[in-house]
């Protein structure tokens, strides 16, 4: 499984309106992707503004080409975003996921 990470900042007015952004378009857009396994929007304070760290699992490289397009490494910002943050990574990291430890309900 592969992490894909990428950062975006955002002012305390418009950080919510990012929340929503990634809750209902991005997770809309993600489950249309074959080999999407799940994603984690994490979000801290960061001096005046907002830091959002998105994690998003794919099963394989092959999956996040299907995402990304053939420059894996290039940040996907759709407009909605581009207005709600201040700044965002241009590049994303890709990571293998070594260990997957879940709690099962």
């Amino acid at each position: 499984m592969i992490a894909r990470v990428w950062r975006g900042w955002a002012s305390a007015a418009t950080a919510d309106d990012y929340q929503r952004h990634y809750g209902s378009e991005v997770a809309e857009h993600l489950r249309q992707v074959g080999g999407f396994r799940g994603a984690r929007l994490l979000r801290r304070r960061d001096g005046d503004e907002v830091l959002f760290t998105s994690v998003v699992y794919f099963a394989g490289m092959d999956d996040v080409y299907a995402f990304a397009g053939h420059d894996p490494e290039r940040a996907v910002i759709e407009e909605a975003a581009r207005r709600a943050l201040t700044r965002w990574d241009e590049r994303v990291s890709h990571h293998e996921v070594a260990a997957d430890v879940v709690i099962d309900g």
